[in-house]
Formats: structure tokens, sequence, C-alpha cells
């Protein structure tokens, strides 16, 4: 027995559909307690009844899946008092059954190999919130997915006393055309983007919880996101409470634009606002997630299961969408409820 790992899963996860696959997302808190810098080598997340392996991770996928607080070149290597944050994305396991972890890990500088067990829940039953089309038409391409650094997925906000993942399941909305790009000449312009002042729709019968509609909005579109405070990333936005301790935010609206107030109720297909370019945005989209409490950030980000879309193909990778290239065509068809999976490329239907 050794000083090593105190392991925390502080945010116990419900199943989610993402691209048709039930999957439990989910991360897992690393700090070392102990007076050695310790080397990750492997984690595995395992069926706490039977210990089958549920996922396992080490090298390059090990790599990948570990968050770093700062710039730290060697991302395996916790410090005395460090720490580190796994981001696990796993199929989901049997309705009642618990998760536990194994973590292997070397003490730096020698050969010495040690295992340390935590980490142990049980999912919550899966009970996503059933939503409609945030907006009308397509293609819009859904950007997001977990491995991106600097993604929603990847980005924790320590804000009223407690780290929080608002982001877990956002979604970044961008239209795009049948060829794969997303404005016309440079797209320097907000207005040039195919999806600059689309009418956003309420995705649900419900209550307006906050809005905000008076931040400006940068001229140009320029390299790289805009910088701005942490209080006005959001730019102008709307939350809509849905009930049942969940709220939905629409952010980067269109300055002017917001037609709700809040207490206002709104219908399923309302508009609520235009899609714009404020906040902390690289080019005009819809950020759409939704959460458990109505704060933007102060909050944990929940599953949910859209309806009234059906998908017409994939962008390959980012890099491909970032360059304006072509998407896959796929046979469009309808989903069942559930978010489409990262750079799908849908039409919006109805409810």
């Amino acid at each position: 027995m050794r000083q090593s790992f105190d392991i925390q899963v502080p945010w116990v996860p419900q199943a989610a559909s993402l691209g048709g696959r039930t999957e439990l997302v989910y991360e897992l808190q690393l700090t070392n307690f102990s007076d050695d810098t310790l080397d990750l080598e492997s984690v595995d997340a395992l069926d706490g009844a039977t210990g089958a392996s549920l996922g396992h991770l080490d090298g390059k996928a090990l790599d990948a899946a570990i968050g770093r607080v700062g710039s730290t070149p060697a991302k395996r290597s916790v410090a005395p008092g460090g720490h580190a944050t796994i981001f696990l994305s796993l199929p989901a396991p049997a309705p009642g059954a618990v998760v536990a972890h194994r973590i292997e890990y070397t003490v730096a500088g020698t050969t010495q190999h040690f295992p340390v067990e935590g980490g142990r829940f049980t999912p919550r039953p899966a009970n996503p919130v059933a939503l409609g089309p945030p907006l009308r038409g397509g293609p819009w391409v859904a950007i997001y997915d977990a491995s991106w650094e600097r993604g929603h997925r990847r980005v924790l906000y320590a804000v009223d006393g407690r780290v929080h993942l608002p982001g877990r399941f956002a979604i970044d909305w961008i239209k795009v055309d049948a060829n794969g790009a997303h404005a016309s000449d440079n797209g320097s312009k907000p207005a040039n983007w195919f999806g600059y002042g689309a009418d956003v729709l309420a995705v649900a019968d419900a209550t307006v919880a906050a809005t905000r509609d008076g931040v400006a909005e940068p001229s140009v579109v320029a390299p790289g996101p805009s910088r701005v405070p942490i209080g006005d990333a959001t730019g102008n936005y709307v939350s809509l409470n849905l009930g049942d301790g969940r709220f939905v935010f629409f952010e980067h609206l269109k300055p002017g634009s917001v037609l709700v107030h809040p207490g206002q109720h709104v219908r399923h297909g309302d508009v609520i606002g235009k899609l714009g370019f404020t906040g902390q945005s690289t080019g005009p989209h819809l950020h759409m997630h939704v959460a458990d409490t109505n704060a933007p950030l102060a909050a944990e980000g929940l599953p949910y299961a859209m309806g009234g879309f059906r998908v017409e193909g994939t962008f390959p990778s980012i890099e491909v969408f970032g360059a304006g290239q072509a998407w896959t065509h796929h046979t469009a068809s309808p989903q069942a409820p559930g978010m489409p999976g990262p750079l799908d490329v849908v039409t919006f239907t109805s409810r």
C-alpha cells in the first residue's frame, strides 16, 4: 500500500445517444497525493461486479484523453499535488451496472509499477429531455468532437467555488452548402456566412429563464476565436426553462434580435432570436447546450434527445470543414431522437 492518486467522478453520467451510439460521457479526476511524480501508464473502466473491461486506454489513446491545466508537455506525468482529468466516452453498460476504474502508473525515474482502483459509480437512469430543431432547413453541420483539446467537451470552468463542465454535450451549428463552403467570398464579414441571421427556434414548450441582448458584434471575422472577458463569452443569449431542472441555452445571437423576455412562455417552433457572431466565437454560428441550472458556466451539461432531423452526410475531419472542402454525402435518412454525431451534416424537418 502506498500514497498515490485520489480518483473522483465529479459528475455521474447517464447514457447518451450520440450519432446512433449509446455512450457514457464523463470525466475522471486524478490528484496525486504522494511525494513522487507519478507517470500514468493505462486507465481501465471495469464492470464493478465482474471486473470485465468496459474500456481501456494506453499509449496515444491515453495521451489524447488526458486534459491538464496550463502548458504541460509531459501530459502523463503528474507531479506531487498535481491534477489530471481523463475525458472518457464508453459504450453504455447494462442498466444498474456499477462502473469502476483501475489506474496503472509508475514512479518517475524508476521501474516501479503500481495499480490503484477507485472512482466507482452507478450511472443514472437515462432520461434525456426531448427537443425539436433549433433551426430550419439546412444543411447544418454539428460542430463538436470529444477529442478536441479546446472543444466544449474539454473546457472546465472553476466558478462559484466548484469546477463545472457546461458544454459537455454542446453543439455549434454552422450552415454549409452542398460543396462544403460555409461562407461566400472569403467569409471575412459575418453577413457573408450562410447561416448568419437565421431564425433561432424554441426547441420545446418552455418558459424563458434569462436573456441578454446588449453585446455588440465584431464587423469582421478574424482568424482564431474573438477574445472577450469570461462573463461575455456567451455573447447575446436566451435560456429556456424546460422543467425538471433542465435549461437549454442558445448563444452568440445577433445584436437586437432577441424577441423574448424572462418569464415569457414560448411554444415549440417560436422564433426567439437570430443566429449571430457575438461573444467568444470563431465565426457566426448557433451554440446550443442543455444544463442542470440557469447559469451559462456554473452548470453541468446534460444529454438530450433531438428529433426532426435527417443526416445528409458528414465531414471527415474538422480540417476538411475549415478548408471549405466537400463533405461526404450519404443517403439521407430520418434519425431516432438523440444527438447527431460529430461533424454530421443534417437537414432539419420537424419535431
